[in-house]
């Protein structure tokens, strides 16, 4: 996906990135982008910060507060403080303007890797292990008994080890449902989990609410 409100770079840098393999989707402002992400969950999003109706970075956590996709940020700002804001809003790489297309393309292949890696290798935090290749959940060694999308939140939220994530992206990633009814259907699975971890929401190991924030998953205290 690429949010870009220049139409002759859109056009030329979705082409060069078409050539090298991708398949690419543009939108020219950054509400139109959002609105793709929620919807289609592209593999990645190239995401230029001056766009004309919303800033870069609050952009950016729109899109973290519904999505995990890797965000590539282009701006045409090179100072450090300028490139912290970035990566603390949410990117996951930025690359600086004027740049070409390979170093993006690059970039892109960089961040699709780490992503597949995070959600192919065997994740574990504490005693608990998930294997989403096998689609097997351990705790101490015993093989816990999950539904398919008890499993489901359980790797997308191993594979977020400490991150608070929020019930929209819970509800966008998980159950491919962008838009509300959220808190219900989430608190219940996360129920449902819980006791099959072995605790309670007044006695938290692994799962940690954070009030109106949402959930993590944290290797419990010793």
């Amino acid at each position: 996906m690429l949010i870009e409100d220049d139409p002759g770079i859109r056009t030329s840098l979705g082409r060069a990135l078409g050539e090298r393999g991708h398949h690419v989707t543009c939108a020219a402002t950054g509400l139109e982008g959002l609105t793709f992400v929620m919807e289609q969950h592209p593999a990645a999003v190239v995401l230029d910060l001056g766009l004309p109706d919303v800033d870069g970075l609050d952009l950016l956590r729109m899109l973290r507060a519904v999505s995990s996709v890797p965000v590539i940020a282009a701006t045409a700002r090179d100072n450090d403080e300028a490139i912290v804001r970035t990566l603390d809003a949410g990117a996951d790489d930025y690359v600086v303007k004027p740049f070409s297309a390979d170093e993006l393309d690059a970039r892109l292949r960089a961040v699709l890797r780490r992503a597949q890696a995070a959600f192919s290798s065997p994740m574990v935090v504490g005693a608990l292990q998930v294997d989403p290749a096998t689609r097997v959940a351990s705790l101490d060694g015993v093989t816990l008994d999950l539904s398919r999308k008890e499993f489901d939140l359980l790797a997308f939220l191993a594979a977020r080890p400490g991150r608070v994530v929020s019930k929209r992206e819970l509800m966008a990633q998980v159950w491919d449902q962008p838009y509300g009814g959220a808190d219900k259907t989430v608190d219940v699975h996360l129920s449902w989990l819980r006791r099959k971890l072995g605790e309670t929401a007044t006695n938290p190991r692994y799962l940690r609410a954070v009030r109106g924030v949402g959930v993590k998953l944290v290797e419990p205290a010793s």
